[in-house]
């Protein structure tokens, strides 16, 4: 564990910012309402849709000049680096730095490493941020997006989640993936399920239409990724899992009544511990008669379109 931490850096839509925070406490315990958190626990930036750096800090200090006799002692061994500031934009209260001072900083952090700088092709990207009224220098990873390469599938269709939506869903559900068995008794094309595969959750899918289990067989292999999805209903489903994804069917497309809502709900209860599930209607009710309580929600919105998720327990 680093014990000076984690820097990350978020970037979300206003409609965003509900999901965005309850995969933060997937994640971290906690969240915030601005667009930079500091933890002890690490997340790759290409995990979180909103995620757009994260810097592994190695020196912090409440002055630049402090920083830099720091960094002086900082040494990059047989490999070429670059210094990238992360002050492009503003972070919480720290205002956006202009271009040309943001050059400035990095030549003279650059300049106090030892090691052969690279401007084009560096090995080792090495990052420098103000926040929060400090100085910090690491290691800069930034995102992805893997999850943008996601959104043209083969088959999709309009109901469907959004990737940014469902990748949220996924690490919400699955924060940390080791040893973990995943199930989306509900997949539809995939949408969830190309996610969690994308970043190595063990996840299976499931759906009593034939065409849509071939569309997300399809979509799954379309990316490269390698995932089993069986056509039935999850009441047949006999093994027990860590955790169960429902983006619970809805009668506005669907001819679904509540109390198969609530049968659905009830067999993820046998077969899991907790659940996530996203819907459109109020079923707080019926998770309680299930036999789950619900132990952290928020609202993802698009425009006036409204999804509620639900972590069950």
């Amino acid at each position: 564990m680093n014990e000076l931490g984690f820097l990350y850096t978020y970037v979300r839509h206003v409609d965003e910012q509900d999901l965005c925070r309850l995969e933060m406490r997937a994640f971290f315990g906690e969240d915030t309402l601005g667009n930079v958190i500091k933890s002890t626990v690490r997340v790759d930036a290409d995990r979180s849709p909103f995620m757009k750096e994260r810097l592994e800090i190695i020196f912090e200090d409440a002055e630049f000049e402090g920083l830099l006799r720091q960094v002086s002692n900082f040494q990059v061994e047989g490999e070429t680096f670059r210094v990238m500031s992360m002050n492009t934009t503003d972070l919480d209260g720290e205002k956006k730095f202009p271009h040309a001072d943001r050059r400035k900083i990095e030549r003279e952090i650059g300049l106090c490493i030892q090691g052969e700088p690279d401007l084009t092709a560096p090995a080792v990207l090495l990052g420098v941020v103000k926040w929060n009224g400090k100085w910090f220098f690491g290691k800069y990873e930034e995102s992805k997006a893997i999850w943008f390469h996601h959104q043209k599938k083969p088959h999709s269709y309009s109901t469907a989640l959004s990737t940014r939506v469902a990748r949220a869903v996924a690490n919400i559900a699955v924060p940390f993936p080791e040893g973990i068995r995943a199930i989306d008794p509900c997949c539809g094309i995939g949408t969830v399920l190309v996610e969690a595969l994308s970043m190595g959750i063990d996840m299976m899918g499931r759906d009593i239409n034939p065409l849509v289990v071939k569309g997300s067989r399809k979509n799954i292999a379309h990316f490269g990724y390698e995932g089993t999805v069986v056509k039935g209903p999850i009441a047949d489903v006999r093994e027990t899992y860590d955790v169960v994804v429902i983006d619970m069917p809805y009668n506005l497309f669907t001819h679904i009544t509540p109390e198969g809502q609530l049968g659905i709900i009830q067999d993820a209860r046998r077969i899991a511990k907790k659940a996530v599930i996203v819907t459109v209607d109020t079923i707080d009710n019926m998770v309680s008669e299930a036999g789950f309580s619900i132990a952290d929600r928020c609202v993802a919105k698009k425009g006036t379109f409204e999804r509620q998720v639900l972590v069950c327990e």
